[in-house]
């Protein structure tokens, strides 16, 4: 093995290394990498100090990066700032890493292709190379956006299942004498279990209330902040009881009768498409080899027999 091979193949390591990490630091729930964290700092070190001093060496070295992307204005009313709320990305540096990322990667996966085809001596001139650099820039500068949309639908995804117990906790409160706002702190709290970001939001909501700021205001908020269409509707309904004065606890009961029969009739359509979709790898993959391990055998004797009548001769 040559010192070019050796070069290749840690290049290749170090890349697949730091995809897997940064998948687990962006797909896994908090209470997972929390927990990691902790069994990896041991009984003696608290397990947020690490993660903290490794995230602000992580921002301080991505900011002067990030000014090559950032909208230096305007990023306060823009929609990426409500994306970044909708896939529940809150840390002030968060805008940082997301720009950071795609100008690295920008930068990075056409070197690492110019950096390959040195080694196996490709040619790097003419316009295919050009047009396949310029491609793999947009991939990478496209990336994050992906990951983001990924991180946006699943936690809607997340919201929409666990919302409908939240209003039964909130009725059940409702019910038992406790007004709107605590009914919702203490659904917020209950719910930690079930889904910690919809407990979170609901926390928000709870603050929001206690800083001074209206219901109705900290209830648009909330629809804001998660994006998901039934919690908007929750919200005008709420608004609209509060205006009222219509009945609360019968209001939710209603809507939320109807999220589940929502939540069932998706479950139902993403089972009704499975079938269309196991039909191309049925087609494509299993097909072609079950049609092969069947019929085979047949082809071979056909062959066998017809060729020598054919040609007048036996094998």
């Amino acid at each position: 093995m040559n010192t070019q091979q050796i070069i290749y193949l840690s290049l290749i390591f170090l890349v697949a290394s730091g995809a897997v990490f940064g998948a687990i630091s962006l797909f896994a729930s908090r209470q997972i990498r929390a927990r990691l964290e902790a069994i990896a700092a041991g009984p003696s070190v608290a397990p947020v100090a690490s993660g903290g001093v490794w995230q602000q060496k992580l921002v301080k070295l991505a900011k002067p990066v990030a000014r090559l992307a950032v909208a230096e204005k305007g990023w306060e009313a823009s929609g990426l700032r409500t994306r970044f709320m909708n896939a529940g990305l809150r840390h002030p540096s968060a805008p940082a890493l997301y720009f950071a990322s795609k100008t690295i990667l920008a930068f990075a996966i056409p070197g690492l292709y110019m950096v390959y085809a040195g080694m196996r001596t490709l040619p790097l001139g003419g316009g295919v190379t050009i047009f396949l650099l310029l491609l793999l820039a947009g991939l990478g500068y496209y990336l994050p956006n992906f990951v983001l949309w990924r991180k946006i639908v699943l936690r809607q995804r997340e919201l929409f299942e666990a919302f409908p117990d939240a209003i039964d906790l909130i009725i059940v409160c409702v019910e038992a004498g406790l007004g709107l706002d605590a009914a919702i702190s203490r659904a917020g709290e209950e719910m930690r279990l079930r889904s910690a970001a919809l407990a979170d939001e609901l926390n928000l909501v709870g603050l929001e209330l206690r800083a001074g700021a209206s219901r109705q205001q900290a209830l648009r908020n909330l629809a804001l902040r998660t994006g998901v269409e039934e919690i908007s509707s929750l919200v005008a309904m709420l608004v609209q009881a509060d205006r009222f004065g219509t009945d609360i606890a019968e209001s939710l009961r209603v809507h939320a009768d109807t999220l589940r029969t929502r939540r069932r009739l998706r479950a139902e359509e993403a089972a009704a498409k499975i079938a269309l979709k196991l039909l191309f790898p049925l087609i494509f993959c299993i097909f072609p080899s079950l049609l092969l391990v069947l019929l085979g055998p047949a082809f071979i004797r056909i062959i066998k027999v017809l060729m020598p009548a054919m040609t007048g001769q036996s094998f």
